[in-house]
């Protein structure tokens, strides 16, 4: 995959380590090293090679050596280590590691020198794959490349925008958010497509032919089969129960932002939810830009960033209260419920919220890497950690849980239908993102509309 690391030639979030290597003392013109940082994700990693890179913030005088180096045992690795010497115009540069070994782990960073020292960037650990890189081969199992409303099996069925997507693995099916007919349509793994809820707008509790919503988005499903919905238009998170009944779980269904139990609580455009084993619900309450929870008793709370409208729009990592966001649009949950990953979609990035302490962080990308993550709308997780990221810009990428990402269908900036293997294959604007039991990832496929399936092999 090819990298785009022009972004990090102004990264202002990541901490760099310098260590400077001073000329020896006959030497009376000792400059200060440079500054450097490095990427903060290692990528297409595979069992012996991956990519790494890295920029020059400042330095007066010019850079005559520089690129990765890094090491299996040494953990702060410099350019006596493995290393690669590389070449830019721009003072920044992509690296290829090879020569690795199977299932492990190296730590790397980018170094630079100016001719009388040398500055390295921050140390990135990662494990190499002790498997090859799996093959993604991507499917149309519904819709057409026609927008409009049908049910039916395959390319009979038609949508209009789908959305936002979770697997029911009660019901055996995907729930899938058709953003302009105003429903929530199920799709089998086989293809065939019903409806589940009324598409008339309103606001209405009930029976699944008698509610109304108003723009519901993204979806979760707890242990006992509850759906949970962010009804983005009516400012409320509703709950359907299996065998049907659809109530208001919080919010007043008026936009604002206020703490509180069940329906004494506001939010601002909710736009997503996760739920985890207790049945604590979260949302992406992307009006205000924060990450509320709601306990099983209904009682709603804060638990990282602070209102748009008091300032809390922007891009920081740090703790709760004082953390920022920018249009979070997606969410998904460990299997421990300790993490919370955040599609933070307007910062380009993955964030990770801390559930214990709401402790805000950066997993991959940045308002200045725009290229890493692209432009991130649906995450989801799988049991082992791995998470899968639908970048709108269209393609499917993998960030695994030793620090590698990779893309695994579609192409960045590279929008298109096509079934086929890898990057051959295209998208356009993909929303959604969901697992079924056995693995096979499934894609709403926005602009095509249509619903995708990666089987990877």
């Amino acid at each position: 995959m090819k990298r785009f690391l022009s972004d990090i030639f102004f990264l202002i979030v990541l901490t760099f380590i310098v260590n400077g290597c001073k000329k020896s003392d006959s030497t009376s013109n000792f400059q200060d090293p440079p500054l450097v940082v490095t990427l903060n994700m290692a990528t297409d990693v595979s069992q012996t090679t991956a990519n790494s890179g890295g920029a020059v913030t400042n330095t007066n005088t010019p850079v005559t050596a520089f690129g990765v180096c890094w090491s299996s045992t040494n953990q702060t690795p410099t350019i006596n280590d493995s290393k690669t010497n590389d070449s830019a115009t721009t003072k920044v540069w992509s690296s290829s590691l090879t020569g690795l070994t199977a299932n492990t782990t190296y730590y790397v960073r980018a170094y630079a020198t100016n001719g009388s020292a040398t500055g390295y960037g921050a140390v990135v650990k990662f494990t190499t794959r002790n498997t090859p890189v799996p093959t993604a081969t991507v499917s149309t199992i519904a819709g057409s490349t026609t927008n409009g409303f049908a049910n039916g099996t395959g390319a009979a069925a038609m949508f209009d925008g789908p959305g936002a997507m979770v697997f029911n693995p009660m019901a055996g099916s995907l729930y899938i958010t058709d953003n302009y007919n105003n429903l929530i349509r199920t799709v089998t793994t086989a293809g065939v497509v019903g409806s589940l809820t009324n598409g008339t707008l309103g606001y209405a509790n009930g029976t699944l032919s008698s509610a109304l919503f108003y723009g519901p988005k993204g979806m979760c499903v707890d242990a006992t089969g509850n759906t949970y919905v962010a009804d983005m238009g009516n400012n409320v998170i509703r709950k359907i129960t299996p065998n049907g009944t659809i109530t208001t779980f919080a919010g007043t269904g008026v936009a604002g932002y206020l703490d509180g139990t069940g329906t004494g609580a506001m939010f601002n455009s909710p736009q997503a939810v996760a739920v985890d084993a207790s049945g604590n619900v979260y949302v992406a309450d992307r009006g205000n830009n924060m990450i509320r929870k709601i306990t099983s008793a209904g009682v709603v709370s804060s638990i990282a960033g602070y209102p748009a409208s008091a300032g809390g729009l922007g891009y920081l990592d740090a703790t709760a209260g004082v953390a920022k966001f920018n249009y979070p649009i997606a969410m998904a949950i460990d299997a421990t419920g300790a993490k919370l990953y955040i599609a933070d979609l307007k910062n380009n990035a993955i964030r990770v919220v801390s559930t214990a302490d709401g402790v805000v962080t950066t997993l991959a990308g940045s308002p200045v890497q725009t290229n890493v993550v692209g432009q991130p709308t649906a995450i989801t997780i799988d049991g082992t950690g791995n998470l899968f990221v639908a970048d709108q810009t269209g393609r499917i990428i993998e960030i695994t849980p030793n620090n590698g990402l990779y893309t695994i269908a579609g192409a960045l900036n590279n929008a298109g239908y096509a079934d086929g293997t890898g990057t051959s294959a295209r998208f356009n604007n993909p929303q959604g993102i969901a697992l079924d039991a056995a693995g096979n990832i499934y894609v709403a496929d926005y602009g095509n509309n249509t619903i995708r399936k990666i089987k990877l092999q």
